[in-house]
């Protein structure tokens, strides 16, 4: 399961969807807007996408991420768009497998493959006023 979300990200619905009584192991990963990059300030990011394309192609990746790594039960995850400011969670993923090993690695995995595949864009807002565009 995959999702885009123009709304602040509650990471509960994404372990309910892949909470099982065969999994031993639930992995939770928040990818939060941190303060600064390159040496520099920052207030807050601004994500962009085309939705119905960023939707298809992270449904792709968790498909992909699934079959890489077939002792994975269940995988839930989305990505948000907007104005997200420090602190504010920008994705998150929950990884449900009967042994943690797995879940760890289709876990990292998957965050790796959204921050590189996904057609999501950002642009940084620092402190300083100045606002720089990167994938």
């Amino acid at each position: 399961m995959f999702s885009i979300t123009t709304q602040l990200i509650d990471p509960a619905p994404l372990i309910a969807a892949v909470e099982s009584p065969s999994s031993g192991a639930l992995v939770v990963f928040e990818g939060r807007v941190r303060n600064h990059h390159l040496g520099k300030d920052v207030i807050a990011l601004n994500y962009t996408s085309h939705p119905t394309l960023a939707q298809s192609e992270g449904q792709k990746l968790v498909d992909e991420t699934l079959a890489k790594f077939p002792d994975v039960e269940a995988i839930a995850a989305t990505h948000r768009t907007g104005y997200l400011k420090v602190g504010e969670k920008a994705v998150a993923i929950a990884v449900s497998s009967p042994h943690r090993p797995a879940a760890f690695a289709a876990c990292d995995y998957l965050a790796a493959q959204l921050k590189n595949r996904l057609p999501v864009w950002k642009e940084e807002h620092f402190a300083d006023g100045e606002v720089s565009w990167t994938k």
